[in-house]
């Protein structure tokens, strides 16, 4: 008896995630390096054409894998490694997470993280928002799933899906740049330009293991960050608000350092002249207020996070009032920087390109006169243009009286 291959259908809840993603939602046992192997070998397809693991895939769409006991045989000669269990949560530990959310409905919930705590392990990192979501199940059947990620030392607001389709939803929205985040930040001194876009790309910076970014003209990637300062405390410091419209790691940081005005308390890209004396605390003065994405639903969320205390201690010292940060009016996303409109723009150089290539082929094959041929046919047509005399029209002779 033949091994049969199966065929898997693309529910919703799967809509856009990457193709080793729905793997490891759905056959867990497929490890990555088996999904890769039957990526080279053909065995893995997506409506019958051959797919990559990091393929993103559509509701609705076919996924053909190799049969159950090819996976079976895959996994045994596979050797055994050791499960990781998550530690469970303390009661102290679950309160506090569900103390975190500002906003809750049925497809997203919005934590407001504190200063310190990491979005998400690393090494030596035991305590973070991914550990945290355990306490925020609620009455739902699946545990919530990060969308995005704010920095160790950044505070505010940090949103999670529900579900898997709507964390798709929302991971689609940050990807195409249609969500808007806003932040708060102290930065040192003040901007000749109060209302300012900042156009630096944006790299690793070489031997500091991938923990430090740097400007880098030549190899960076594309980075912009749009900054309005809202107040000013003398030429010491002012409060800004800082709008990234690309995601580079600690790019809001490194561009501020890089225009000569870091953020406070930044010690990692400002050195020592991110810090301001008295009573100003050391902590980072970084924070997410806003955030306003599509929701699921049709609707948009809209959320603003409370300061941290450190910042609401600054704020008092330095004569900051809240009020005037929070009626600055949120511009819309321009249409050439969402998804939809970077695709009409890709569309249309492509198809200019076309008509260039295409022209280019025609003039190829038109055929060039020979230069006797051609002077022959300009003496005919100057013989012709001759031989046309003007037709001079007599006048009427006038009638005797």
């Amino acid at each position: 008896m033949s091994e049969a291959i199966r065929t898997f259908t693309v529910a919703p809840d799967d809509d856009g995630i990457r193709l080793d993603r729905w793997f490891k939602r759905h056959l867990p046992d497929a490890s990555f390096n088996i999904v890769s192997r039957w990526a080279r070998t053909g065995q893995l397809r997506i409506d019958g054409k051959r797919a990559t693991p990091g393929d993103r895939i559509e509701m609705g769409q076919q996924i053909r894998v190799p049969p159950a006991e090819t996976l079976a045989k895959a996994v045994e000669a596979r050797p055994p490694r050791p499960k990781r269990e998550r530690p469970s949560l303390s009661e102290d530990e679950t309160a506090f997470a569900q103390s975190l959310v500002i906003h809750k409905d049925a497809a997203a919930l919005v934590l407001n993280k504190p200063p310190g705590l990491a979005t998400q392990g690393g090494t030596k990192t035991d305590e973070h928002v991914d550990r945290l979501l355990d306490a925020l199940w609620y009455d739902e059947d699946g545990r919530p799933k990060l969308v995005h990620r704010l920095d160790k030392d950044t505070s505010g607001a940090l949103l999670v899906g529900r579900t898997a389709r709507a964390a798709g939803h929302f991971a689609k929205a940050f990807s195409s740049r249609s969500a808007r985040k806003v932040y708060w930040a102290i930065i040192i001194g003040h901007p000749n330009i109060e209302d300012g876009m900042v156009e630096l790309p944006i790299a690793k910076q070489p031997g500091t293991g991938g923990e430090k970014m740097h400007v880098d003209e030549k190899e960076g990637s594309p980075a912009r960050t749009r900054y309005r300062v809202i107040d000013r405390a003398g030429n010491n410091a002012c409060w800004v608000e800082l709008q990234p419209f690309t995601g580079r790691t600690h790019q809001l940081r490194v561009h501020m350092a890089a225009i000569g005005h870091p953020i406070v308390g930044d010690g990692k890209y400002g050195g020592r002249d991110a810090f301001l004396t008295g009573t100003i605390s050391r902590k980072m003065h970084l924070h997410a207020r806003r955030l306003r994405i599509d929701h699921p639903g049709g609707h948009q969320i809209d959320v603003r996070a409370e300061l941290p205390p450190h910042m609401k201690d600054s704020f008092a010292d330095l004569g900051f009032e809240i009020e005037l940060g929070d009626a600055l009016v949120l511009d819309a996303p321009k249409f050439s920087e969402t998804a939809e409109g970077k695709k009409r723009v890709a569309a249309n150089i492509a198809k200019s390109a076309r008509k260039e290539r295409k022209g280019e082929r025609r003039s190829r094959g038109a055929v060039a006169e020979k230069p006797k041929e051609k002077k022959r046919s300009q003496m005919a047509a100057g013989k012709k243009i001759a031989a046309k005399k003007p037709v001079i029209k007599k006048a009427a002779p006038r009638k005797k009286p």
